[in-house]
């Protein structure tokens, strides 16, 4: 975290300074990728739902989860409203509305007991992936914006999704299951990186930003809104939080978070965003 401020577990709405918030402040790029957050967060319990399956049984883990989804569900209804102080025609239970009836995958919805993943310790090594995303990207959020609100929120976020990673990777290697390879384990990691383009980011994005009255005129299109959906966070991210997260994914799958291969795939990495982003990202004075 930067700024050396330290977020604690357990904190609420209530104590969001809110009377600070600066709309002037609040730049049109920052809200859409907070409209589209707010919906994707606000969506953990559904994959709650489904982790009570595969880990149905482990008590202990479920107890976790719950807790994990609850914490989710609050850094939804924190960015959502944010958005609607930064944009009061906007409706995040509406958005919300939308996006859980168009966004539902099959895993979400099946009785299947198995992760997609394979494993427990696949399906761990997936949340690790997510986490290290999240986790980047709040921190990236609480940098960039100019609103002193919303750097309050997203650095609360951050430090939850720092937590987050921490119990995935825990519960990860509590299992009684066979250790993965290493080679199945970078698989499991990779697959989910590229899960990005999946439809859960793009129809977020589309959901938040193109309102139900729109939709005729401007329907939805994966590929379009993926685009969009990555041009917007991706400028939000300098080279520091690229970085940060190749490292805990490394870590995650069992490489060296310091060797110089994950050195080579976060340079790597950070020429991606640069160029899917479609623009030079501005290198902080740290990168």
């Amino acid at each position: 975290m930067t700024s050396g401020t330290v977020y604690t577990a357990g904190w609420s709405l209530d104590d969001i300074p809110w009377d600070r918030f600066d709309r002037s402040k609040a730049s049109p790029g920052m809200i859409a990728a907070v409209k589209a957050a707010a919906l994707v967060e606000f969506n953990a319990p559904a994959y709650v739902s489904y982790l009570a399956r595969v880990f149905e049984g482990a008590e202990r883990s479920l107890a976790d989860f719950k807790r994990w989804g609850d914490e989710e569900a609050q850094h939804g209804l924190a960015l959502g409203r944010w958005a609607e102080m930064a944009d009061p025609a906007w409706s995040f239970e509406q958005a919300f509305a939308r996006f859980q009836t168009g966004y539902k995958p099959p895993h979400f919805t099946s009785e299947e007991t198995v992760s997609v993943r394979g494993s427990r310790r696949g399906e761990m090594i997936a949340r690790c992936v997510v986490e290290s995303g999240t986790s980047s990207y709040y921190s990236a959020i609480r940098e960039a914006a100019d609103e002193p609100v919303l750097k309050e929120i997203a650095g609360r976020i951050a430090a939850d999704e720092f937590r987050h990673y921490r119990l995935f990777f825990d519960t990860l290697h509590a299992q009684d299951e066979p250790e993965l390879p290493f080679w199945r384990r970078l698989l499991v990691a990779l697959g989910r990186i590229n899960e990005s383009d999946d439809d859960e980011l793009a129809y977020a994005y589309y959901c938040a930003t193109v309102g139900p009255d729109e939709e005729a005129a401007n329907p939805y299109r994966r590929s379009e809104y993926a685009r969009q959906s990555f041009a917007c966070s991706g400028r939000i991210y300098r080279r520091h939080h690229i970085r940060k997260l190749v490292q805990m994914v490394a870590k995650a799958v069992g490489a060296d978070p310091q060797g110089r291969i994950t050195s080579w795939a976060a340079a790597f990495m950070w020429r991606l965003f640069q160029f899917r982003a479609g623009s030079t990202l501005a290198s902080a004075p740290n990168g």
